[in-house]
């Protein structure tokens, strides 16, 4: 399950106080101050792990508090530092300030990190006070208060390539078709209610060729503006680099898929106008299920369609026979700006001609 909203309490550790103490030995008089400084307390900090791609885990246990720091002792010894608390989160998320509202941070690699409260400094002892007129000071400091906070967390995947249209357009079944992921596919709308990865392999050559691929839930008119569920999951494809357009080239409502092309596009520019400059390519999918005779002038209206929007013109596949979905997946590969094109890998998805196909697939749900 994919659970892309998540709301945490965070809590730094509290800095130990320091310590009052006179150095009080054999032989030794007048030993003078020699109190500690106390510990400072922990950080929480947010740590990408791509080993996530949900906040599930999060929703069961929102709280998150970091140790606090220990109290100085005698001897001039200092108070141990508090342990940092860690929450990992996907990469993707970006993180709110929830009473505020404030942008806080964007976790994007397994390498970012982000202290989102510092843990309090630890107080001085009465070794820090002492002067040559104050030589036995009775004074120490306590350590700084915690800081805490209440976080908004929101995910948008990561992948290479976003699969939009219409509901039924086959977004599902060309991801079963190419990856090992296992979107439920079936003949009523909105079959599709989370988003879903996939990892599609084009192995060959000096290099592994791998495409991330997000299955975005069927777009309506009206997405935009909170229709369907298109609004609540249009953020997760502007992080993808390419967009790969379905198009139901024989819609079970008999409506004209020129008309659905042109709406998707209407919703993307409207939503956000970055995303609809994002590079596209169209597919006209389910070619299997349109006679060869009829199938030029459909073509040729969607062709028309893609000038008018300054896009290429439409591939055409099918995602139950597999057909074209080889050069498709190549087709994205390019424009992800990737070099060293390479043949299909023998015995690969696209070549297993169907959602039963061989070869190496690779799951990630």
């Amino acid at each position: 399950m994919l659970i892309d909203r998540a709301t945490i309490f965070v809590r730094s550790g509290k800095g130990g106080s320091g310590c009052v103490s006179l150095r009080r030995e054999k032989y030794i008089p007048r030993g003078g101050p020699d109190g500690g400084d106390g510990g400072c307390g922990g950080d929480v900090v947010l740590v990408g792990d791509p080993g996530l791609d949900t906040l599930l885990g999060l929703t069961y246990s929102p709280h998150f508090f970091a140790a606090n720091g220990r109290p100085g002792k005698g001897k001039s010894m200092h108070g141990a530092d508090g342990e940092d608390s860690i929450v990992r989160v996907p990469p993707g998320t970006l993180v709110y300030d929830k009473d505020t509202g404030e942008y806080l941070a964007d976790i994007t690699s397994a390498e970012d990190r982000y202290v989102v409260v510092r843990g309090g400094r630890g107080g001085f002892g009465n070794e820090h006070f002492k002067t040559s007129t104050d030589q036995t000071p009775r004074e120490a400091t306590p350590g700084e208060p915690v800081e805490e906070r209440t976080l908004r967390l929101e995910l948008k995947l990561i992948a290479d390539v976003g699969l939009v249209g219409k509901p039924n357009a086959g977004k599902s079944t060309l991801l079963s078709a190419v990856s090992r992921a296992t979107p439920k596919v079936a003949e009523y709308p909105f079959t599709t209610r989370s988003p879903c990865l996939g990892i599609a392999e084009l192995a060959g050559g000096r290099m592994e060729r791998r495409l991330v691929i997000a299955d975005i839930p069927g777009l309506i008119e009206g997405a935009s503006a909170g229709a369907g569920l298109g609004h609540e999951f249009l953020r997760h494809i502007e992080r993808t680099t390419v967009l790969v357009h379905l198009v139901d080239i024989a819609p079970v409502d008999g409506s004209d898929p020129a008309e659905n092309y042109t709406a998707i596009r209407r919703e993307l520019a409207e939503y956000s106008p970055a995303l609809a400059e994002k590079t596209e390519i169209v597919a006209l999918n389910k070619i299997d299920l349109v006679p060869a005779s009829d199938r030029a002038g459909v073509i040729e209206r969607i062709g028309r369609a893609c000038r008018d929007s300054d896009r290429a013109a439409p591939m055409v596949i099918s995602g139950a026979t597999g057909e074209g979905l080889r050069e498709l997946l190549e087709a994205c590969w390019q424009s992800l700006g990737k070099s060293e094109p390479v043949p299909w890998k023998a015995g690969g998805a696209a070549a297993g001609a169907g959602r039963g196909g061989g070869g190496e697939k690779i799951d990630r749900e």
